[in-house]
């Protein structure tokens, strides 16, 4: 039901730490220190490392506008792009910021040659929080030299997070595209290897598109049928109930043909998961969409014990459940 990630990663660079060790390489748990200390590296530096990277935080996306597209663009949807709005303005020099999917070769973030900046959303974090990872990319991207990638790195344990850089009243409208050219202004003048991997990339994209008439919802198309993805903000055990109500009471399908096969668990929220038939295209959904929305706002709204059946819907819907993050 997940996405197929693009291949889009090139050589990689060798990660630092954050934070005082930043600028350390990486060595093993049990070799000296990189920062003369004497000490092992997992009785020195590598003792905030380890837990900064065991301090996982569960809903990173929290608090910013578009949670769930937020979720989306990280875990389902192959291309697409958003502007963003700093809380503080943009610095000079930056006429815009724009979130992306994906990057050529998988770089975290990039400036571009006329100042803009891009910042990939689903590159591997290490910190635990890929919100404070992310602020760390923009913040460097922000200061880099025009014409340059970003690379990664481990956010330090006290930088800001996205919630802290972010204006907290800008609208989150992502775009989805049908592929990557968003990468380059001029394709006809990229690098070999930028043209490689957008290659690669767009070969391996699946064709979505996100619905109009209701939010964080994205339906696409793989070879044998097609699905409705739909991130819901809802806490987990009240959305499982209220689905339940709808299954058990045959009401959770959107159309003839169409049925609810399970769902993920990814970074704290839940994305029910739609088997629709091929020839079902995105405006086909739209509004049955709209009318399952109406029938869940109902059973989110119902605190009554769930019956026998609904028990049975609700252990069904439980078995089928992944957890992305």
């Amino acid at each position: 039901m997940a996405k197929k990630r693009p291949q889009t990663k090139g050589k990689q660079q060798p990660q630092s730490k954050g934070g005082a060790d930043a600028n350390y390489p990486v060595v093993g748990a049990r070799e000296p220190c990189p920062c003369g200390s004497g000490r092992r590296y997992k009785a020195c530096h590598g003792r905030a490392a380890a837990q900064a990277v065991a301090e996982l935080v569960q809903r990173p996306f929290e608090g910013l506008p578009g949670e769930c597209d937020w979720v989306a663009l990280r875990e389902l949807v192959p291309a697409a792009t958003v502007e963003l709005t700093l809380r503080d303005g943009l610095p000079e020099g930056v006429p815009s910021v724009t979130l992306a999917t994906v990057l050529p070769m998988a770089w975290p973030a990039l400036r571009r040659d006329d100042g803009s900046v891009l910042i990939g959303l689903q590159n591997d974090t290490s910190s635990g929080d890929i919100s404070r990872d992310l602020a760390d990319t923009l913040r460097r991207a922000l200061e880099a030299e025009p014409g340059t990638p970003v690379q990664g790195r481990r956010a330090p344990a006290d930088g800001p997070r996205l919630q802290e850089l972010l204006d907290p009243e800008a609208p989150f409208e992502p775009m989805v595209h049908a592929g990557f050219e968003f990468w380059v202004p001029d394709s006809e003048n990229a690098t070999p290897e930028v043209s490689a991997s957008l290659e690669r990339a767009n070969a391996a994209a699946i064709p979505t598109v996100r619905l109009t008439g209701v939010d964080s919802a994205y339906w696409c198309e793989t070879p044998e049928k097609n699905h409705l993805r739909w991130v819901m903000p809802h806490p987990e055990e009240q959305l499982l109930d209220a689905l339940a109500r709808l299954h058990a009471a045959g009401t959770s399908s959107l159309g003839e043909g169409t049925r609810l096969v399970g769902s993920f668990r990814a970074h704290g929220v839940i994305v029910p998961v739609w088997d629709l038939p091929s020839g079902v295209g995105a405006d086909d959904v739209e509004k049955p969409a709209a009318e399952f929305a109406e029938r869940l706002a109902s059973a989110l709204a119902s605190d009554a014990p769930l019956t026998a059946d609904e028990r049975r819907a609700r252990g069904g819907l439980t078995n089928r459940q992944v957890t992305l993050s």
